[in-house]
């Protein structure tokens, strides 16, 4: 697919539509595919439901994106009773040289981290303007049970960060979450590891132990 470029941009949403069709080729037939949450896989859900025929069904990893997967005709399965999976996409809210991400911006980053965990292979679907040298420009999502929110802030702000309750939001897993704004992750495997350890915290936004195993980039890059 072409996109048109406004200097040195491409259109955001003209990048989307190409990084979740560019996913397709992923696809492995007659098996299971994971699904992740946001904008940019609405684009390949869309590109998805064009070769469902290949696919036994899909795994999600929230509820608006099982609802897209059903309105396309494509079975939704539960995850426990799959097992392992061949591959799963999901965009980001920001990516690194090293394909470590930050997720979270829509609130599903437990169930995005559990079918990271149990794919084979993790394919990150962004436009260019997710592509950071340094992680930590855009707030960093920490899911926590919700009698820990304040202690949890009061101890991110002990490790340098700057919590902020999104008010109004509670995650599909009954949970809230903490945006933490003010950091630069030099070292995001260490990170994940450390605040994942705060008692009260569900999971952390960072997907460094088990980072993305190809991007590909709505401009056409893959890395």
């Amino acid at each position: 697919m072409s996109v048109k470029t406004t200097g040195d941009n491409m259109d955001i949403e003209a990048q989307k539509r190409a990084a979740g069709e560019a996913a397709i080729e992923f696809v492995e037939e007659k098996g299971v595919i994971g699904v992740g949450t946001g904008s940019t896989v609405k684009y390949f859900i869309d590109a998805l439901a064009k070769v469902k025929h290949r696919i036994d069904g899909a795994v999600s990893s929230s509820e608006q994106s099982s609802k897209l997967l059903r309105a396309h005709g494509i079975q939704v399965l539960d995850p426990n009773a799959v097992g392992t999976i061949p591959v799963y996409v999901d965009g980001a809210d920001e990516c690194d040289g090293g394909r470590n991400l930050i997720k979270g911006g829509g609130g599903a980053l437990t169930r995005e981290k559990i079918l990271a965990a149990v794919a084979k292979k993790f394919v990150c679907i962004v436009d260019a303007h997710k592509c950071v040298d340094v992680l930590g420009k855009f707030p960093l999502p920490v899911e926590v049970i919700p009698m820990a929110r304040s202690y949890v802030a009061r101890e991110i702000e002990r490790l340098g960060g700057i919590p902020v309750w999104r008010t109004n939001c509670v995650t599909d897993n009954g949970n809230w979450i903490l945006d933490v704004h003010g950091l630069r992750i030099t070292d995001p495997v260490a990170m994940e590891s450390e605040w994942n350890q705060i008692t009260g915290v569900v999971t952390v936004g960072l997907f460094a132990q088990r980072p993305a195993d190809v991007v590909l980039v709505g401009d056409g890059r893959r890395f």
